[in-house]
């Protein structure tokens, strides 16, 4: 497959879930892990909108869990790719809880994935750029490179001096 780009607007998924009791921790608080769960699959989706192939998650790269969700809540999940790199895409989602009396939308949780395409013997494959076509998906994409290569240092991929838009910053 050739680097043409894909607008970013073409991976978007959205999925809700309401959080049972099976899902919750002693506090009646939705477990951590199945957050994850729930976002993997999700950033999984976009990833695969994206590249249209096999994607396999590579990195859970932050995951802030800035409020609690309760028992009860409606819980959406929103993903897309910010940015794509070759072979692995990063995946930005951002999590919801919906008051269920005025249907707001109040942000609670976000997360930033990393995957990579592959082929069915599981080896890499090239993917489109991904082309931003707002505001919020250019401050995204342009924030990617940086926390690409923040990841690839902090797991002995890149050296630190190579990180050219990290020294940008301190510059």
């Amino acid at each position: 497959m050739n680097r043409a780009s894909r607008p970013i607007s073409d991976s978007y998924s959205e999925t809700t879930h309401v959080v049972l009791p099976n899902d919750t921790n002693t506090l009646g608080n939705l477990f951590g892990g199945r957050l994850l769960q729930w976002l993997d699959i999700s950033c999984a989706i976009s990833a695969h909108r994206h590249c249209k192939r096999t994607v396999v998650t590579v990195a859970v790269n932050h995951v802030g869990f800035d409020r609690p969700i309760k028992l009860g809540d409606f819980v959406t999940i929103r993903s897309h790719v910010s940015r794509a790199f070759g072979s692995s895409m990063e995946v930005w989602s951002d999590v919801s809880v919906e008051d269920q009396v005025t249907g707001e939308k109040i942000p609670c949780n976000s997360a930033i994935y990393t995957f990579v395409a592959v082929d069915h013997a599981g080896r890499p494959m090239q993917v489109p750029e991904a082309e931003p076509t707002n505001d919020e998906e250019r401050r995204r994409y342009d924030g990617a490179l940086r926390r690409r290569q923040l990841r690839l240092i902090l797991s002995n991929k890149m050296k630190p001096e190579e990180a050219t838009e990290l020294k940008k910053l301190f510059s």
